[in-house]
């Protein structure tokens, strides 16, 4: 694979357009009344403290796995995006054309929901950790004696908030208070039919869907699906062959670069301790890994 910089986004917005938001990954930009530029970077952030290194192509494959699952959940939901072609930008140079192509969604802008809509299909992860002290999930009581990494019965919905540093679990209930008993109910069944669709086409390559996060927002009366969607991420990818209960097995997803992070005399604060070249590198090439699995082929922008 071709090597080359992460683009990290920290450098001035592209001429003309007005920057609304900067995320851990994404920064926002208006089009206009009706649309928005979603950029996603290479940054990436472990234990809620972005690192001063990214990980190259990180923000192209987030792009391209999330289109994909726009496009393959449409019957269940409408999505916000609208276009991934940086040439629909308008006003960009040469230059920001080439920086940007395969990391922009042109989306409509909506009112997001206060919550993070959290599905989980296995007991790992901090729900392994509630488990383990109290036998539930999100507040919701789960069979005993499960093991670590073990298939609960059936997925179940495990609320967050969205808070600036540090989201906060939250119990179903919760959730229904802050958006409403009506809309809890409709955003509970989609997002359980998101993630049983994921599920499904997942497997077939032999990929595991543990858990993932949904975002929604309201587009006049309309709900539809926002941010991205079933990307490493967002969700806990497992190989199937390197699966067992247990444990907490292998993933598609930056925990190569979470445990070297264990092994650095580092307080998991602000400022973040300088990253290790090849552990970018390992960390990459498992993204570009799952994102030609799902898409069929590597992002825009990255020759093999």
């Amino acid at each position: 694979m071709t090597r080359a910089a992460a683009y990290l986004g920290r450098d001035a917005a592209p001429p003309g357009l007005k920057r609304l938001a900067t995320g851990k990954v994404r920064d926002i930009f208006e089009l206009d009344a009706e649309r928005l530029l979603f950029v996603t970077t290479d940054r990436v952030s472990a234990f809620d403290v972005v690192m001063d290194e990214g990980i190259p192509h990180k923000g192209r494959v987030l792009t391209a796995i999330s289109a994909h699952w726009f496009e393959r959940t449409a019957d269940i939901i409408p999505g916000h995006l609208l276009s991934v072609d940086v040439n629909e930008v308008p006003g960009l140079s040469d230059a920001w054309r080439e920086r940007l192509d395969g990391r922009i969604m042109i989306v409509r802008r909506c009112e997001p929901t206060p919550v993070e809509w959290v599905v989980r299909g296995f007991v790992v992860g901090s729900g392994w950790k509630e488990y383990q002290a109290r036998g539930t999930i999100s507040a919701l009581p789960q069979p005993p004696g499960m093991l670590q990494a073990q298939r609960l019965p059936a997925p179940i919905l495990t609320p967050s908030t969205k808070d600036e540093i540090h989201d906060r679990p939250i119990s179903p209930t919760e959730a229904a208070e802050m958006v409403g008993s009506e809309a809890f109910a409709t955003l509970e069944r989609v997002s359980l039919a998101l993630f049983e669709r994921g599920t499904q086409e997942l497997a077939e390559l032999d990929i595991i869907l543990a858990d993932t996060k949904f975002e929604f927002g309201l587009s006049g009366d309309e709900l539809i699906l926002i941010d991205e969607v079933l990307t490493p991420d967002s969700s806990r990818f497992w190989p199937r062959a390197e699966y067992r209960t247990g444990i907490s097995p292998p993933s598609f997803d930056k925990q190569i670069l979470r445990d070297h992070l264990e092994t650095l005399d580092w307080n998991k604060e602000a400022p973040p301790p300088n990253l290790d070249p090849v552990v970018l590198e390992r960390v990459g090439a498992r993204y570009l890994e799952v994102c030609e699995m799902i898409c069929g082929s590597l992002p825009r922008g990255v020759v093999a």
